[in-house]
């Protein structure tokens, strides 16, 4: 009997008993549980083995939905996610009383975005709910842009994957703090700064000094597993590498020799 891969309809079933679906998005893949199920919620901490006091990020199925989850919004916030929703752009906004602090790690603001990708805006359609979705991946590891890297994540504990190939954009959303009258840029990702502020008719703010825990901003956040050394002609001469098993990046010839491919 040939096994079929899940469906959007087998990802909502799991998803209305509590149980986590690996989701696609444009950005990165996602580890989705029902964000109205602390239960459910509490099973994506302790398999990503993140902290609790890292929020976590809403994935809603459109703009509509904002007022469920936040209060106070400025009218600038509305015009980002009239601009860029569906897509990269993820919202950070007073919380509504009604919000698991699971969610929010305790704070009074909820990071909301709508995902753009088609089998993520079909499962939000189709079940009718919100979701968490932090990316795929181990605490501290690297965001998985494929099903097969998501896979590889969590191994044997892997839930359900919905496989929507390769994430187009490849890297965490643009996070934009609105909870005042100035925005403020949490987070770089593929919409830049000039465009934010044109929508927004206003200045981004600096995060300086900010005192908020925002998603997917840990140091370690984008490190890869990988050996890295950052090379300085002046400070180490004398280095070589241990390996021929090497890449180099840089902007000018690589200080050893290297095979050219």
């Amino acid at each position: 009997m040939v096994e079929h891969p899940p469906s959007v309809a087998d990802a909502c079933s799991a998803l209305d008993r509590g149980k986590l679906v690996i989701i696609p998005t444009e950005t990165v893949y996602g580890l989705a549980a029902d964000a109205r199920n602390d239960e459910a919620i509490r099973t994506v901490f302790d398999l990503k083995g993140r902290p609790l006091t890292k929020p976590l990020i809403v994935h809603v199925a459109s703009a509509t939905s904002l007022d469920d989850w936040a209060e106070d919004i400025p009218d600038y916030a509305y015009a980002l996610a009239q601009a860029y929703w569906p897509g990269p752009l993820t919202l950070v906004l007073k919380k509504k009383e009604t919000v698991s602090p699971l969610i929010t790690g305790g704070q009074d603001t909820v990071a909301l975005r709508v995902p753009k990708h088609p089998l993520a805006q079909q499962l939000l359609d189709q079940w009718g709910g919100a979701v968490v979705a932090p990316s795929a991946n181990r605490y501290g590891q690297l965001s998985p842009t494929t099903a097969e890297a998501a896979r590889d994540a969590f191994g044997s504990e892997a839930p359900m994957i919905l496989d929507g190939g390769p994430c187009e954009v490849g890297i965490e959303s643009t996070m934009v703090l609105c909870i005042g009258s100035e925005p403020v840029l949490l987070r770089p990702g593929l919409i830049n700064r000039e465009d934010i502020e044109q929508v927004a008719g206003r200045s981004l703010l600096s995060e300086e000094n900010l005192e908020i825990e925002a998603p997917g901003r840990a140091p370690s956040h984008y490190a890869p597993r990988t050996p890295c050394v950052v090379w300085d002609r002046k400070g180490h001469p004398q280095w070589r590498p241990e390996t021929t098993q090497i890449g180099f990046i840089g902007f000018s010839a690589p200080p050893f020799e290297v095979a050219r491919f």
